[in-house]
């Protein structure tokens, strides 16, 4: 049997394929990202396409560059992009629970917000100065004695006609009152118009009713005398806030004339409003000196309405925003409404709406983690209506699902318009495509990351490049060329193929800061192989605390391991654990008993529901193989129990199937398998052998127990055809298989492995097989006759029942 020779255990980046002596000498990497041209190529379409629906959604296990690449491709495609406006609340007069969403140009809105304080405050003082003046005193000392003219004038002509009717006006504290007069014209006493004459009485009645409504006629000419008067007044005020007003405003529109019509609107809206409100603007000494219809102490709280709150200030921001938001709760990304408590409730105005990370991303990109936002309560729903509307409220959480509505800010929204970029997971990507009919339609550009590379001397060359950008970003020491071959096996030994790298570069990091860590301590001026071998040593040493705890019961027969001798129906199957990230294997017993009877191949691991589905489908596969090997022309009439000997855990996956095979064959052939070999391998059931997952786990695992032991040149490990290209197995396993201590054996038929097994051709033990079967066969014909001979004895012996009389 041919067998591995030390170079085909692992492919080796020597110095010399590199043109180079170290990093130092090379440039940093300018791609954006190394081996994943598929997913640069749909992300560059993604970019491009300026179409609703065709988010970007970045699918990749962690660790495959995402990320960093999502933020790179961003701020090189928004640098194209024109710089969006900048948006700002203001209040709305016509409607204050409904504050005026307006957009502007970058900048602008930050001149805006301050020209608005600065005009606020000079009207605060030029306004009171108009009414303390001697020409406004003086207009309203003619209105005012005007009105006191003219209805004086009223009064004395109504009480003088009156009179000469023998009544007169009295003020009571009900109002004024017409009240007759005696003879000598003084107020008729009570007693006095007791005394007079029923008719008398009458007629002062009557006449004194008339009077009245003749007094409140006079009244109401009087209070429209008082309303021209006030109205005059008030057209006096506006002329004269005018005056100041409409020039500040008009050059406020003029210096935002290259605004939208919305923010002159605005405007116009401010200087009515002023105008409506001058009585604000003044204090209370001012007020001593104003006319009605000025009120006094209003709160200052009452020119927050001139503010304008700037919610996204793109003044600083060349091209389109790029927001990679972190932490995409609900509020962070849609903005809130806050409130402030006064006085034991909580009151809010349009100056406290906050704008949120969708606000900001507005006219460019926004990049999110997809297990963020889901996780998030209300964040993916409400992302979605955003996108789908094409356009942006800001709510607070809660506000539709309160039992009893509340009056509350309701916001105009803003149209938006930005590429979301999601990073997550394939999984997560695939749960939204089936269960989330939306989905589909906003994220309409996936993009796979892959997690492993060709491995070909241009990726090898921007690897090393790769490397010389992290050493000049972080500061650290250049790699020497040896040192970054040994970086690109170890690659290769992530990607599990030696014809691959991994891109998995947050793990590569790992291994170059620490690399550079033992370098720095040892005070050398480049980073050597050295450092890169004992990193990496290091690094297994602090994860594999159980590896070790495992070894030692094997070292101590806790955990029965057979390495050299020959045992019927055992055989040393290899097992791959998983301790964090950190992953080792390590043989496993695994023995068979076959015996007579109609189950087939029983897996006690299923029987004891320890059993994973693909390990039960493995040892069915065996069922078909058995059959159609040796059942033909005969039945198989085989009862066969496999087990993992000392496994108290679940145990999955088909690639033991080669070695339960030939446990199967060595019970029912009686010929012992060899101790000093393992195998890992699937099959299928024609015998044709198949590869599997962690080769170097499995043979390295292996490879400890025998050198616990004491190497030979007997031990070694047999393994599919199909993984020679996956091995990249430790130093020493290919120093020993090179010193002819250590064997590794690709095989591509189950005859290969009988072979090697049993040290006989396979011809010969599927006859022996075949015999023993047939054997079986006939004891378990004969053992049915001889059953079948007792029931019918037993049936003659059996007393014949009585039957009924039927004679009557």
């Amino acid at each position: 049997m041919d067998k591995l020779s030390g170079d085909d255990l692992r492919c080796d980046c020597l110095p010399n394929t590199f043109s180079f002596s170290s990093t130092a000498e090379i440039s940093g990497l300018e791609e954006g990202i190394i081996g994943q041209a598929r997913a640069v190529k749909a992300v560059d379409f993604g970019f491009e396409i300026e179409r609703e629906g065709y988010n970007i959604y970045m699918a990749g296990i962690p660790g495959t560059g995402k990320k960093t690449y999502a933020r790179k491709v961003a701020n090189k495609q928004s640098a194209e992009l024109p710089t969006p406006g900048d948006m700002l609340y203001v209040f709305n007069f016509s409607n204050p629970e409904t504050p005026k969403a307006i957009k502007m140009p970058a900048g602008r809105g930050k001149h805006l917000r301050d020209e608005m304080e600065g005009v606020i405050e000079e009207l605060k003082e030029e306004i009171p100065k108009l009414f303390e003046g001697k020409e406004y005193e003086e207009k309203r000392n003619e209105i005012m004695a005007e009105y006191q003219e003219k209805s004086s004038q009223l009064m004395d002509d109504f009480d003088q006609e009156i009179r000469e009717e023998g009544f007169m006006i009295q003020n009571t504290d009900r109002g004024p009152v017409p009240v007759p007069l005696d003879k000598e014209g003084n107020p008729l006493k009570q007693d006095e118009f007791k005394e007079l004459p029923d008719e008398e009485r009458q007629r002062l009645r009557e006449k004194s009713q008339d009077i009245k409504n003749r007094l409140d006629k006079q009244l109401r000419q009087i209070r429209d005398l008082k309303e021209k008067a006030q109205d005059r007044m008030a057209e006096l005020q506006e002329k004269l806030g005018l005056s100041v007003v409409q020039p500040i405003i008009d050059q406020l529109k003029h210096r935002f004339s290259d605004c939208d019509e919305e923010v002159l609107n605005y405007l116009d809206d401010v200087k009515e409003d002023i105008i409506d409100n001058l009585d604000k603007f003044t204090d209370d000494n001012g007020n001593k000196s104003m006319p009605l219809p000025f009120k006094t102490g209003e709160d200052e709280s009452f020119f927050v309405r001139y503010q304008v709150n700037l919610i996204v200030d793109n003044s600083k921001t060349d091209g389109g925003p790029v927001i990679f938001e972190t932490n995409p709760t609900y509020y962070n990304l849609f903005g809130k409404i806050e409130g402030k408590s006064q006085f034991g409730t909580v009151t809010t105005d349009f100056t406290m709406i906050k704008g949120g990370a969708l606000h900001r991303a507005n006219g460019g990109y926004l990049i999110v983690q997809a297990k963020d936002v889901l996780t998030n309560p209300f964040s993916w729903d409400t992302l979605k209506r955003a996108l789908l509307n094409e356009e942006l409220k800001v709510e607070n959480i809660g506000e539709q699902y309160r039992t009893f509505p509340i009056s509350s800010l309701k916001p105009d929204p803003f149209e938006i318009d930005v590429k979301v970029i999601m990073i997550g997971n394939p999984f997560l990507y695939q749960l939204l495509y089936i269960y989330d009919e939306e989905f589909k339609k906003l994220f309409k550009v996936k993009a796979d990351f892959d997690t492993e590379m060709v491995r070909n001397e241009d990726n090898m060359q921007k690897f090393a490049s790769f490397i010389a950008s992290v050493c000049e970003r972080e500061e650290m020491l250049h790699f020497e060329a040896a040192a970054v071959g040994k970086i690109i096996e170890y690659s290769s030994r992530l990607a599990g193929d030696n014809t691959k790298m991994t891109t998995r570069f947050n793990e590569i990091m790992e291994l170059l800061y620490e690399a550079n860590t033992w370098a720095e301590l040892d005070e050398a001026e480049l980073v050597e192989s050295q450092h890169v071998i004992k990193a990496l040593r290091k690094k297994e040493e602090r994860s594999n605390l159980n590896e070790e705890k495992i070894q030692e019961l094997i070292d101590r027969d806790h955990l029965m391991i057979d390495v050299a001798g020959e045992v019927v129906g055992q055989i040393n199957g290899l097992s791959v654990y998983q301790s964090g990230q950190y992953s080792f294997g390590r043989p496993s017993r695994i023995t068979c008993q076959t015996f007579l009877g109609q189950e087939g191949v029983v897996n006690i691991e299923r029987e004891a529901k320890m059993s994973g589905k693909i390990h039960d489908k493995g040892v069915l596969i065996l069922s078909g193989y058995l059959g159609g090997k040796y059942a033909k022309d005969m039945p198989l009439t085989l009862s066969a129990s496999l087990a993992f000997e000392q496994s108290y855990s679940g145990i999955d996956g088909d690639s033991a199937s080669c070695a339960e095979l030939l446990t199967i064959l060595s019970s029912l052939s009686g010929l012992p398998l060899k101790q000093n070999l393992a195998i890992t391998g699937s099959m299928n059931q024609h015998g044709k052998v198949q590869p599997i997952g962690g080769v170097n786990y499995k043979v390295e695992g292996f490879f400890q127990v025998c050198e616990n032991r004491g190497l030979d040149g007997s031990h070694g490990v047999v393994i599919p055809q199909q993984n020679v290209e996956n091995l990249m197995l430790k130093d020493e396993i290919v120093q020993a298989v090179e010193d002819n201590k250590f064997n590794v054996y690709p095989i591509t038929e189950i005859d290969e492995a009988i072979e090697l097994f049993f040290d006989r051709s396979a011809e010969e033990v599927h006859e022996l097989v075949t015999d023993n079967l047939k054997s079986m066969a006939e004891k378990a014909r004969e053992l049915k006759g001889k059953q079948l001979k007792s029931d019918t004895k037993i049936e003659e012996d059996k007393e014949p029942e009585d039957l009924p009389d039927l004679s009557d």
